[in-house]
């Protein structure tokens, strides 16, 4: 099929910052594109070919959607898989497939998934209810401290929490969760595996992940991981098992663990175009986004190695600050070398809602991780 300059559609779910990204790549390859968003002020609205507004768990706005495209792919998991399931049957291609999102929709499903596949993860126990999980620690079938999380509709750290405590139970939502042992690790680590329709695979790069210890999000993204060799050759090859799993078409960022013992331990998986990639559009001789278009297009693999050290701050809304956005200071760093910052198209700001990211890129990765301390220092989302 021509992809290019022709009447091929393609349709991406999915509005936000990960579509905007993607459609870089579209408009240099001038691949017709169609965005279904929730939001009339999504992101993707200017740039792409044709932009609708619509609901992505309603199964009619997802279906009457997928009819009008030739292949569907997705920028957020949370869609309705009724929907994509019968567009399948109708010979609508979607990649990753629906039942792919189907099993890493749900993080009860996604666990159990690992447990069936021998895929090393952490300990858990699944609940129907919040609210049940007291009469488990009561019973003592539950030890604290534990992890708590929403089996759905979580992200940017929503829908996660350490308990400590039986008091800490107290504000969250009593909805389908699962609780996991409380890891000690050394590293938060993650790798992308990038696989195409005739099942050509390539990883990306084992990257390091600082967080935020309070929103719970990715602060900065490290590539390559200052972690030894053997230990990222590991990484890498949980990924691959992981990503021969599932069976997956296109992206899946597979995030993990590393113990002081050790060992590696999957925490959760993405199937699409991830933060801990944003590196790769300034730092890799393929972006994340352009491989992720090569494999649902079952077009070449692109080259995922490096070109120079990178490191990506993630740009958040500061605490106490809502409303209009203002980029407080970016003209400063922007005077700092190797310093591309992204600003994702979002009017308005409010405390941790991810409003860009700015990559660094250097020869000395120690150097480029100093820069980024200077930018996450300097750069502030605030309000007017």
């Amino acid at each position: 099929m021509n992809y290019f300059s022709s009447n091929f559609k393609l349709g991406i779910l999915g509005g936000g910052q990960l579509g905007k990204m993607m459609l870089y790549d579209t408009r240099k390859f001038d691949i017709y594109t169609c965005v279904l968003d929730a939001s009339n002020e999504a992101p993707c609205k200017i740039a792409s070919n044709e932009f609708y507004q619509g609901d992505l768990m309603d199964y009619d706005a997802v279906y009457n959607f997928g009819k009008k495209v030739d292949v569907l792919t997705f920028e957020i998991e949370n869609v309705n898989v009724d929907a994509l399931e019968d567009l399948e049957k109708e010979g609508v291609k979607v990649y990753p497939s629906s039942k792919t999102l189907r099993t890493i929709q749900n993080k009860a499903t996604q666990k159990l998934f690992y447990v069936d596949h021998n895929l090393p993860t952490a300990p858990f126990s699944r609940f129907a209810y919040t609210s049940e999980i007291k009469e488990a620690i009561e019973h003592g079938s539950l030890k604290l401290p534990f992890v708590w999380k929403s089996a759905q509709f979580g992200y940017d750290g929503m829908g996660v929490k350490i308990i400590k405590s039986v008091q800490d139970l107290d504000d969250l939502p009593n909805v389908e969760c699962i609780t996991e042992t409380l890891v000690p690790f050394k590293n938060e680590l993650a790798v992308i595996v990038a696989r195409n329709v005739s099942g050509e695979t390539k990883t990306y790069p084992v990257v390091e992940m600082e967080f935020h210890p309070e929103a719970n999000q990715v602060e900065y993204v490290i590539c390559p991981a200052r972690v030894p060799e053997a230990v990222a050759k590991k990484a890498e090859e949980i990924a691959l098992k992981t990503s021969t799993a599932f069976n997956h078409v296109g992206l899946l960022a597979v995030e993990m663990f590393q113990t002081y013992e050790g060992d590696i331990l999957i925490n959760e998986v993405a199937p699409r175009p991830h933060n801990s990639g944003h590196q790769t559009i300034e730092a890799s001789y393929t972006s994340q986004f352009e491989q992720h278009l090569r494999a649902i297009l079952n077009l070449p693999l692109g080259r995922t190695d490096s070109k120079v050290g990178g490191v990506m701050v993630n740009l958040v809304g500061v605490e106490g600050y809502s409303g209009d956005v203002v980029y407080q200071n970016i003209e400063a760093i922007m005077h700092m070398d190797g310093v591309t910052p992204h600003i994702y198209g979002k009017k308005q700001t409010r405390p941790f809602r991810k409003m860009g990211h700015v990559t660094i890129v250097h020869q000395d990765l120690s150097e480029a991780r100093k820069i980024a301390e200077n930018v996450k220092n300097t750069i502030k989302v605030i309000s007017k």
